[in-house]
């Protein structure tokens, strides 16, 4: 991409130093300017600054975002310039002729192109003044209750919808009006009097317009967008006044091809195709994408030399539309100005200086931030005098951890606690040891007696062996009392058997 002539100038920085204010006799010398909108916090400073410290700081800021000071003080109209020292440039844009040549005038690049870039604004300005082109659309009143229904109440076994009347039909008994029903009307129906129009506040879509200009003169947001600017002499593109005067579309074309903006021409007739939806049934089939901005000041025909290309979008500088400069709301628009739309910017928007002279009682917006060297700022020596130096021993906060499941913390705090351990796990084995020897001695005993017992089981028959067993119960002596005990205890129990049987027998007489 051919870079714009105002930033092949090799200019080199200027300094902080706050310079005179400018007059209307002196000239400003030419530098390059690019200007970037930064939002800072205060939050930064605020955390670690005491109040006093706070002040310093602010003073601090004050004189090195110093703004250039107001001549005439007290006037309505004067404002003070946002723009710092280091940032006062006024880079000339150069007038191109219909050939694609420069023709060696130039023009200031109004301050509206300075405005800072606010992509929210802009996207919410165009969804709301988008939403003003809609039109009312509203189901019948009457839409799912043009029959005869009612419910059956409760008690039969099915639902409590409303069911239609009469018979002879599959319709009768059928649920009705309930948006579950087959037949039944919708859920919330929707009327026309919903609120299908937004209010936007003149200085918000004003504020959006500023924006959408300030970003169409960056060629990274305006390639960003899709347009094919590679070629392009210069952003913004500024042509003469004769081309107001065209009236042939051959003519505008061949401008286009001299000014090398025809490659955007030609991507809009690559993306001519069929909507994806329903939308072809609406009278919406074919789309395509956009193309140039062409922004004029008198139609003396250019409207009609340019309509006809594909792509192609024409503003009055006085009528500017936000939903053209910015479309789908997103900033970054091709536009290319004739020489009297682009010096009537300055005094349509105004500059910092004055307010708007074509709109009552209107300034451009201000920056958020004056300087936007933000790394000088905060190592320049009037921030660093007013902070605190920074601590070098951090104390930072441990993690807990508990030295009962934590080996590495119980030896921090008992370095004696590995010995302990150690004798433990060696007291453990050796008792193991020791368990094991005890439980395979006992098994290899009881494997000794069985084996034993076994061997004598294969000398002696059983039944010598029961016999044996009875004369030995026999030999046992026991007392008289306890042998007639065991005698009269059968002779016991035969009276509680002949209870039982008289209680048997009066109960069928009861």
């Amino acid at each position: 991409m051919a870079t714009p002539a105002s930033l092949r100038s090799g200019a080199a920085k200027p300094n902080l130093a706050p310079e005179p204010p400018l007059t209307e006799a002196a000239t400003p010398p030419r530098r390059n300017y690019f200007h970037t909108t930064v939002r800072v916090s205060a939050r930064v400073f605020k955390k670690s600054l005491s109040s006093s410290r706070r002040n310093e700081l602010k003073e601090a800021i004050s004189v090195l975002a110093l703004p250039f000071p107001v001549g005439a003080a007290g006037s309505r109209g004067a404002w003070p310039s946002p723009l710092p020292a280091m940032a006062c440039a006024r880079p000339l844009i150069s007038v191109y002729s219909e050939k694609g040549e420069s023709s060696g005038k130039n023009v200031t690049l109004p301050a509206v192109f300075k405005a800072p870039i606010r992509p929210d604004i802009v996207n919410f300005v165009h969804t709301n003044l988008r939403k003003n082109n809609r039109q009312p659309y509203a189901v019948s009143e009457l839409a799912g209750h043009q029959t005869s229904a009612e419910s059956w109440g409760t008690g039969r076994a099915v639902a409590r919808i409303p069911r239609v009347r009469g018979g002879g039909t599959h319709r009768s008994g059928q649920g009705a009006f309930g948006n579950m029903c087959r037949g039944g009307r919708m859920f919330a129906p929707t009327k026309t009097w919903r609120r299908w129009h937004r209010r936007v506040n003149t200085t918000q879509k004003r504020y959006a317009i500023c924006s959408a200009l300030a970003a169409s003169a960056l060629p990274a947001l305006v390639m960003s967008k899709g347009h094919r600017i590679e070629e392009v002499p210069e952003l913004p593109l500024v042509v003469e006044d004769k081309v107001e005067g065209y009236k042939k579309t051959k003519e505008a074309v061949l401008l286009l091809k001299k000014l090398k903006a025809w490659n955007d021409i030609k991507k809009v007739y690559a993306s001519q195709r069929m909507r994806a939806g329903k939308g072809k049934m609406r009278n919406r089939r074919r789309i395509q994408r956009k193309g140039p901005c062409i922004i004029y000041n008198e139609d003396n025909g250019i409207i009609k030399a340019f309509r006809n290309i594909p792509g192609i979008t024409l503003l009055n500088v006085s009528k500017l539309n936000i939903l053209k400069l910015a479309p789908g709301g997103h900033v970054g628009r091709f536009c290319i100005w004739t020489e009297s739309a682009f010096r009537k910017l300055d005094e349509l928007y105004g500059t910092w200086r004055k307010a708007a002279s074509l709109k009552s009682n209107y300034n451009l917006p201000m920056h958020k931030m004056l300087n936007t060297d933000l790394s000088r700022i905060l190592k320049s020596p009037e921030i660093q005098r007013a902070l605190r130096a920074p601590r070098k021993k951090i104390i930072r906060r441990v993690l807990k951890k508990n030295p009962l499941k934590n080996l590495r913390i119980m030896l921090k705090l008992n370095p004696y606690a590995k010995t302990m351990r150690r004798n433990t796990i060696l007291r453990q084995a050796r008792n193991h040891k020791i368990r094991v020897k005890k439980a395979a001695a006992l098994a290899a005993k009881l494997d000794e007696k069985a084996a034993a017992e076994k061997r004598a089981g294969e000398k002696k028959p059983a039944v010598s062996k029961k016999g044996k067993k009875a004369a030995d119960v026999k030999k046992q002596k026991q007392p008289v009392g306890k042998k007639a005990a065991a005698t009269k205890k059968p002779t016991e129990k035969k009276p509680t058997t002949e209870k039982k049987a008289t209680t048997e027998e009066k109960k069928p007489a009861a």
